[in-house]
């Protein structure tokens, strides 16, 4: 029974395609991460921690699209495909790149946990991303010098607004907030419908080139 709780929503077919290196962008993978590398760096790499029980290659169409633009993307490989089981995956990211300048962030329970690590180490980052998620008070942000980005679809039903609506408070003043207009909660990932989510009025693929637009002029403007 535990085991069918467990079970993750799985990659779709265009997630599976973007496993598959092809022109500017390598795709290798280890038992900790997948790799999205560009043959020409220009910008700050991208550590991403999956959303709950969501399999981490069915973030692959945005992670390729954005290692296209210059920027190395890690997506971070969950024990149980649960960030909270490992919140530290960051880490060996960052110690085997060590040539690399590093954001990072995560969908849902992913990007909790990725502000959690990014408040115990701010150093070794330029800044934090969300993407339908917050920070809680153990990823508070708002004494640090991090650019901070958060992406909201319009039809999300799936978020905790009252958590999300407390995170604000934990983040930035200059926080750069970016409601993506018809998008909802999982098309943020390529893995299907999920529980309890509201009906987008846009593609997939549109949510993810608009969440693709705005993370790469977050990424260009990076002090």
């Amino acid at each position: 029974m535990l085991w069918n709780y467990l079970t993750p929503y799985a990659p779709e077919q265009q997630a599976q395609s973007a496993l598959i290196s092809a022109g500017s962008v390598a795709v290798e993978q280890n038992d900790n991460w997948i790799s999205f590398e560009p043959a020409v760096v220009q910008g700050a790499a991208v550590i991403f921690y999956p959303g709950a029980l969501v399999s981490p290659e069915a973030y692959s169409p945005l992670a390729k699209s954005i290692a296209e633009a210059g920027h190395p993307f890690y997506i971070a490989k969950m024990p149980l495909n649960l960030a909270v089981t490992k919140g530290d995956a960051a880490a060996e990211i960052i110690r085997v790149h060590p040539k690399l300048s590093f954001v990072m962030g995560g969908h849902s329970l992913g990007g909790v946990m990725a502000s959690r690590y990014a408040a115990e180490h701010a150093e070794q980052l330029q800044g934090v991303f969300f993407l339908a998620s917050y920070p809680d008070e153990k990823g508070s942000l708002k004494g640090t010098t991090l650019s901070v980005l958060s992406l909201l679809g319009t039809e999300d039903q799936v978020i905790d607004m009252k958590s999300y609506r407390a995170g604000r408070s934990l983040l930035p003043d200059n926080t750069l907030y970016y409601s993506v207009e018809g998008g909802n909660h999982a098309q943020f990932g390529s893995y299907g419908v999920q529980k309890g989510d509201g009906t987008p009025e846009i593609s997939e693929e549109e949510q993810q080139q608009l969440t693709k637009s705005a993370m790469l002029d977050w990424l260009s403007n990076l002090k």
